[in-house]
């Protein structure tokens, strides 16, 4: 993998070991300035230990690792306040309120405000972006779940960060705040801030991400968006319809044309008319189950035409 300069993060050859146990292979990505690259794998695959390793907080055995030009093992003060940090819980400074707690931490970072690194957010304006702005006086011991959890992004994102890690960030966020942070975070991401995203939510990957890392038995074993990822493993697309009352199915890989002939050949016949591609869930299940067995992606399979039972 060529190391491109305007890298925020390039991983080359990473490994990690615990005693005899290999828990990062070889593992290399990279991702660029405002872009959203989402990790995602079973527990167990080694994503929390990689991601510890790129925050500086957790020493690997081998390779070459990069952030922000920097190699985190010898990252300082100035570094760290280029990175914004969200971990799945927030549990301290209960009798804070919401407003004070992030203006306090805002002044942290105001030592570390040049012409080359971002001044930290004004205060307001932050719990407003969060949609805490009406409980930006209360109490945190008083907050609902939800609210705690946007007050953790609010905590990540204070210091205006160059490159941002989320731990699972929407966890207990009803619909509607997880509609509000999506948006949080394509706005981040228009404004150049990197991101790097593990989430179990497989819909919130595909509506966040640029690209996808699916890392299994401490490898990353795809690296694409979730289309090119479908691809890969689908390679076929899938038309359904009906004519005369039967159903028929046929796969494809040229999906527009196949449906213009059809529809040349038998006009209103057809009916019922469906295309579909693998889901990133089938993807992913596809290849963390190749990774496990140790196998090779399979190729897309050759479906003839067929009739598929109606009901």
């Amino acid at each position: 993998m060529s190391h491109d300069a305007g890298d925020v993060i390039h991983v080359e050859g990473l490994r990690m070991r615990y005693g005899t146990n290999d828990v990062l292979h070889d593992v290399a990505f990279r991702a660029g300035k405002g872009e959203v690259v989402c990790l995602l794998g079973p527990n167990g695959a080694g994503k929390t230990t990689t991601i510890e390793i790129l925050e500086g907080f957790r020493m690997r055995s081998a390779g070459t690792v990069s952030v922000l030009g920097v190699d985190p093992a010898r990252g300082g003060e100035d570094w760290r306040a280029r990175l914004g940090v969200v971990l799945q819980s927030w549990r301290d400074h209960g009798k804070w309120r919401v407003r004070e707690l992030l203006a306090h931490l805002g002044e942290f970072y105001a030592p570390y405000s040049t012409a080359s690194i971002r001044r930290p957010w004004d205060t307001d304006e932050l719990v407003g972006a969060v949609g805490l702005t009406e409980h930006a006086n209360k109490r945190i011991r008083m907050l609902s779940g939800g609210q705690r959890r946007r007050l953790d992004v609010a905590i990540g994102i204070v210091g205006r960060p160059e490159l941002l890690f989320l731990d699972e960030p929407t966890a207990g966020f009803d619909p509607e705040a997880r509609r509000d942070f999506h948006d949080l975070v394509h706005r981040l991401a228009d404004d150049d801030i990197t991101i790097l995203l593990t989430t179990h939510d497989l819909d919130e990957a595909e509506k966040l991400a640029d690209r996808i890392l699916i890392l299994a038995n401490g490898r990353i074993v795809a690296d694409g968006s979730a289309d090119q990822l479908s691809r890969r493993i689908a390679g076929e697309s899938e038309v359904r319809w009906t004519r005369d009352g039967q159903r028929f199915v046929h796969a494809t890989t040229e999906s527009t044309k196949y449906v213009h002939e059809l529809f040349k050949q038998y006009g209103d016949a057809i009916g019922d008319l469906e295309v579909r591609r693998a889901s990133l869930e089938d993807t992913y299940m596809t290849l963390v189950r190749q990774a496990e067995a140790g196998d090779e992606p399979v190729a897309a399979l050759d479906f003839a035409d067929r009739k598929v039972d109606a009901r």
